[in-house]
């Protein structure tokens, strides 16, 4: 995480939100216009990325797992919140899967011709940013 949210996020979640928020919204306007070559390299890139940066990921794992214990967390949302090698290498098998996918934004799904000759394609671009909360199976997601 940039160390900017992370000071944040110990002093003011809300605003950490927006930033991440706003973040994510920048990142989307570029992803939008992107090329399926480019929406691949990057998938790859993250995956690798990931996978690199595995032992802090596990480390700081390791520190939610030490105060979750601490709290009295149940070891059955333990276990979902738990990673290790084999979990992150999931992770990144599951992005380059994704990557080998082809590219729907700009496939016509469906299609029609009106009374009047109007002709209306129905066709799959990128949504946007959609932000979710969750506090257990990160490998999952």
């Amino acid at each position: 995480m940039n160390t900017q949210l992370g000071a944040l996020a110990k002093d003011d979640i809300q605003a950490t939100m927006a930033a991440i928020g706003q973040a994510a919204r920048q990142a989307a306007r570029v992803l939008a216009t992107a090329t399926a070559e480019r929406k691949h390299a990057a998938l790859i890139a993250m995956a690798e990325s990931l996978w690199k940066n595995r032992a802090a990921i596990l480390n700081a794992n390791a520190i939610d797992m030490a105060t979750a214990r601490e709290n009295g967390i149940s070891g059955a949302f333990l276990d979902r919140l738990e990673l290790n090698e084999e979990r992150i290498r999931g992770m990144c098998d599951g992005i380059r899967a994704i990557a080998e996918l082809p590219d729907p934004v700009g496939t016509v799904i469906a299609e029609w011709d009106r009374p009047n000759g109007l002709h209306i394609e129905r066709v799959r671009t990128p949504l946007g940013v959609i932000g979710v909360i969750f506090e257990s199976r990160p490998n999952v997601t």
